[in-house]
């Protein structure tokens, strides 16, 4: 029998492997793998196939609406009126947004090594997979001893 578990790099992951031994898996029925993320540049335009979460149009949106109201509000007092002064606060915000976001993506730092993030997908740390093959008899106590450290999920499968 395989039993699997995924962890988070963190010392629960030595923890766990010293356990196993300490309880009679030998060192090669465990295998460790670390999995590679994969770190890619935010593209501006989402598609409807692929969308990282972080939409370049959230400023250009709220700094318009923002500008439109303020221009539709002064607009009583200006010279074209309202309407026309709104639609002007609507696209010198929305622009102002876009290109606030544009130059905050391109200053932030494009090394990896200077990023905040640990190389993986949204700074969150590696994911490392256990595969422990025993006998069906031990297969209670290794799963048990990987919920125990803090594995994120365990199964089994019969080999």
């Amino acid at each position: 029998m395989f039993v699997c578990g995924s962890f988070a790099y963190s010392f629960h992951l030595e923890l766990v492997i010293s356990e196993l031994e300490k309880k009679g898996v030998s060192r090669d029925a465990i295998a460790a793998v670390l999995m590679d993320s994969r770190v890619e540049e935010r593209k501006i335009l989402d598609t409807i196939h692929r969308a990282d979460g972080i939409s370049s149009f959230d400023a250009a949106s709220l700094l318009g609406t923002f500008c439109m109201l303020a221009g539709a509000i002064y607009g009583f007092v200006l010279h074209w009126g309202p309407i026309i002064w709104g639609l002007i606060g609507l696209l010198a915000g929305s622009l102002l947004g876009l290109l606030g976001d544009i130059l905050m993506r391109q200053t932030s730092p494009k090394n990896p090594s200077k990023r905040k993030t640990t190389g993986t997908a949204k700074g969150e740390s590696p994911q490392v997979f256990i595969i422990v093959e025993c006998s069906q008899e031990q297969v209670a106590m290794v799963k048990e001893k990987l919920w125990d450290n803090l594995a994120l999920g365990v199964g089994t499968l019969s080999g």
